[in-house]
């Protein structure tokens, strides 16, 4: 299976990005020359997905601060926050964003005594560094996960939680596709994701790609699956998650999950710990992107209801932690319950501190 990057940063200090408003009709790289552009490519839905976007943070800082003054440190620090407050106006629910701007923001505050020039190539380097670390977090945790794959499952996804929304590989996709390297004839049942449709247009598009055995439903047929016996587990991505396990995830991720209780279908949800979010206590606290009623209304420029009709469009839905069997990450499988989980998980990310024993871990 070929390596599908959707972001990179290139020797002559742009972005390229693949437009994934596009797919899968046509493939086209899209080059971000300045800040700007990175910011409506965020904005527009040209590169979507948390940890995606959390890259496309990260590099669209480090290319801002190449045209920020170098009178001194504190000049550069005040512009370089400014830049980081427009980022974060972008999307509101990806935590990875986020994170990817503090992170971004740490290396100015702890650099202020380095020469600009050299401050501005450690940015580029971080930016770098994130994109790599979220490669090899998703291919790690789809080691992991993959051991939750029966031989021969049939496995819901919902929205698009492949290398299209990450540094590479992806994360509900990437175990997929770990799953069925090692010969596992897994069988993805992929719902179509209304309205801007990212299942359908994305994740068959990447599944087709792999050779990996796949039917098109629409949201609304998951549960006539379900009730025949037709679906195994259900296996999706994250765009934040907080304190206690309540994920926020493309909208229809919680219908599915009570589905899944209905049915005593296993819940499984995969993300690397940078879509984790502490200072969250529960979904309650965490922001929902609302989007025009307009791509309800139309698709691809073509209207498919009565233009004077009103339309809602949140983005993303919370479901509960306790619909949730257990999470798929780079430290391991995280088990309920999720507040003690949760914490060592991110606290050991750094401290290689030995696991509760709601955690399966060892070596991938």
């Amino acid at each position: 299976m070929a390596l599908l990057k959707p972001i990179e940063w290139t020797d002559q200090s742009t972005i390229r990005l693949l437009d994934q408003r596009m797919l899968p009709q046509r493939e086209i790289w899209v080059e971000c020359r300045d800040f700007p552009a990175v910011l409506a490519s965020i904005r527009d839905m040209l590169i979507r997905g948390a940890p995606a976007l959390g890259i496309a943070a990260a590099m669209g800082l480090a290319l801002g601060a190449q045209e920020l003054p170098g009178s001194s440190a504190e000049a550069f620090a005040a512009e370089f926050r400014s830049l980081g407050e427009a980022m974060g106006k972008t999307r509101p629910t990806a935590r990875n964003l986020f994170w990817a701007i503090e992170r971004m923001m740490r290396v100015v505050e702890e650099g202020h005594r380095l020469p600009i020039p050299r401050l501005k190539e450690r940015l580029v380097q971080e930016a770098l560094a994130i994109a790599e670390e979220d490669l090899h977090a998703n291919l790690t945790l789809s080691e992991f996960g993959k051991a939750l794959i029966p031989k021969g499952a049939r496995i819901l996804t919902h929205c698009n939680a492949g290398a299209l929304a990450t540094g590479g590989h992806g994360t509900a996709l990437g175990v997929i596709r770990s799953a069925f390297a090692e010969g596992n004839p897994v069988l993805v049942y992929v719902d179509e994701t209304r309205p801007y449709l990212q299942g359908s247009r994305l994740t068959t598009w990447e599944l087709l790609k792999d050779r990996i055995p796949t039917i098109l439903i629409s949201d609304n047929m998951a549960g006539y699956f379900m009730a025949k016996g037709e679906i195994d587990l259900v296996l999706v991505g994250a765009d934040r998650v907080a304190a206690n396990g309540d994920t926020a995830n493309k909208i229809g991720t919680y219908t599915l999950s009570v589905l899944c209780k209905a049915h005593q279908i296993p819940f499984y949800v995969a993300a690397p710990l940078s879509t984790f979010d502490t200072s969250k206590k529960s979904g309650a606290e965490i922001p929902i992107e609302h989007r025009s009623g307009e791509e309800v209304k139309c698709f691809q420029g073509v209207l498919v209801a009565p233009a004077e009709g009103r339309a809602a469009n949140p983005a993303f839905d919370i479901t509960p932690g306790e619909n949730i069997t257990s999470f798929i990450t780079e430290k391991g499988i995280l088990r309920p319950p999720y507040q003690e989980i949760i914490r060592w998980a991110l606290g050991s990310s750094s401290s290689g501190e030995e696991g509760p024993r709601s955690t399966e871990r060892g070596r991938p």
